[in-house]
């Protein structure tokens, strides 16, 4: 049965920010290295016990280690732990690297747990174009860049429930 959304969304619509006069249908977004999605204040980024074990291999520790040393209970679940940056009232995901650049890096980027690898098409977000454009003010890669299909962002947003 076809999903009773399909082409009643949104950002089915042509143009669906209203930023540029154009018949795209879709949203853009390319990440930029920024950061911001990882840091901000403490939040809850969730996985599977699949993703647990994969970062564990990734990082060479047993999962115990890994679920010991950079994870913390929650009453939604395990999260990945985030740190106070120093001298800030801001804090980072525990993989989020900042090099002297600026750019952040995720060390763990190929086993990342599928809320970081979805953003920003989760359905919170995507709730109107008003939340669109509202998470857009912190992450400088939204409407920019790669045009993702409608049909691709409903894929993605299923993924996971946030």
């Amino acid at each position: 049965m076809p999903d009773p959304r399909a082409e009643s969304e949104w950002f089915d619509r042509p143009d669906p920010t209203g930023e540029t006069d154009t018949a795209e249908r879709g949203l853009r977004f390319t990440c930029t290295q920024c950061g911001n999605c990882c840091s901000g204040p403490p939040g809850y980024v969730g996985f599977t016990p699949e993703e647990g074990r994969a970062i564990a291999r990734t990082l060479g520790v047993t999962e115990t280690e890994f679920l010991e040393r950079f994870t913390r209970d929650t009453p939604e679940g395990r999260s990945i732990k985030d740190l106070r940056k120093a001298g800030s009232r801001s804090w980072d995901c525990v993989f989020l690297d900042r090099t002297p650049d600026g750019r952040a890096l995720c060390t763990i980027y190929d086993a990342r747990p599928a809320q970081c690898r979805t953003w920003p098409f989760w359905s919170s977000v995507l709730l109107s174009p008003r939340t669109w454009k509202g998470a857009g003010t912190t992450c400088p890669g939204m409407n920019t860049g790669t045009l993702h299909p409608p049909q691709t962002i409903r894929v993605t947003r299923d993924r996971v429930d946030i």
